[in-house]
């Protein structure tokens, strides 16, 4: 039997992942004995005080155990903490000493949504692959540069560590972990259950872009709203540096430093959102809303598109416009 410790941290952390991991997996375990089978994980809630507050107040849970209690688990789920990242890293750093000889033991990690940040503050996932929700990547990627954000991912597996994409992903991580623990069987049973689609693998499609400015570099953000406020223009960034007397190396240096993406990357995602909320709000069709955000060549909007969304213009369109025309 797996010993499953999820924590419950200190502040404003995520109910619905601590509850709906709870459950989660003692439904395998009311499956297994449904079928005559021992039950699969003994599953424990872990914080560092008793009847702890959530959702201002309207929630009490209650830990079933201490983290100087566990002195050997399995599995670690690391739920989402408060955005409030200045209050709540600090307020839940007497579980990183836990973690880290947790992990060294043996013991695997999930963490989910922004519950990234805190996995990220232990160290042991430095130099390795981590998601989070797409809402905290400009944010993530400064406080944590050695970590490998890969943002369009919703699950990530390296090393007995798992994270997950933002909000309700934390299901999809749930199946992968019932899966990897029991097998494809029971995941699909419990992703019935749940009416969950198993094997989501990318939020790409749900990633809105806004970009980074929390800085102060003026002529950089001269930029950003100079490529804001012409979406529908080609725009060279080598003509745009030299429009803010800036050397293009430096440019990129200062631009990538600022906003945690290079021009291009930047313009293109720009366009990129210009272009979703184009596809789902009218009935333009798809070189229509092409034009409109300066591009001219099919070929190279659609991989862009692609890469950024996931999707083709048209599956995005078809996924989100109901009333679109159908061409």
């Amino acid at each position: 039997m797996k010993h499953i410790s999820i924590l419950v941290p200190e502040g404003d952390a995520s109910m619905i992942d601590i509850i709906g991991s709870y459950k989660g997996f003692n439904r395998v375990n009311k499956y297994l004995v449904d079928k005559g089978l021992e039950p699969r994980f003994k599953v424990q809630l872990v914080g560092t005080a008793k009847g702890l507050n959530m959702e201002n107040g309207l929630f009490t849970i209650q830990p079933h155990l201490t983290p100087e209690q566990v002195t050997k688990t399995d599995l670690i789920i690391i739920p989402a903490v408060s955005w409030n990242f200045a209050e709540s890293l600090p307020a839940n750093q007497c579980f990183v000493p836990w973690i880290v000889e947790q992990y060294k033991q043996g013991a695997e990690l999930a963490s989910m949504c922004i519950g990234g940040f805190l996995l990220a503050s232990t160290g042991l996932l430095s130099g390795r692959s981590c998601s989070t929700h797409w809402m905290g990547a400009d944010v993530f990627r400064k406080m944590f540069p050695d970590v490998n954000l890969v943002i369009e991912k919703m699950i990530t597996d390296e090393h007995g560590i798992y994270t997950s994409g933002g909000a309700f992903s934390f299901v999809n991580l749930l199946l992968y972990l019932i899966e990897k623990y029991c097998d494809r069987e029971t995941a699909i049973y419990c992703s019935k259950v749940f009416e969950v689609d198993i094997d989501r693998n990318s939020q790409s499609p749900f990633t809105m872009f806004s970009g980074l400015k929390d800085h102060h570099d003026e002529e950089i953000m001269k930029a950003q709203l100079f490529i804001e406020n012409n979406v529908d223009k080609k725009i060279s960034i080598e003509e745009l540096a030299t429009k803010l007397a800036v050397g293009r190396r430096n440019f990129d240096r200062r631009f990538l430093k600022a906003t945690a993406n290079t021009p291009v990357e930047y313009l293109q995602r720009v366009k990129i959102e210009a272009a979703k909320k184009k596809l789902e709000t009218s009935r333009k069709t798809i070189n229509e809303v092409m034009y409109d955000v300066g591009y001219a060549d099919v070929k190279a909007f659609r991989e862009v598109f692609k890469k950024i969304t996931g999707l083709s213009p048209l599956e995005y369109r078809n996924k989100y416009n109901k009333e679109a025309v159908v061409l």
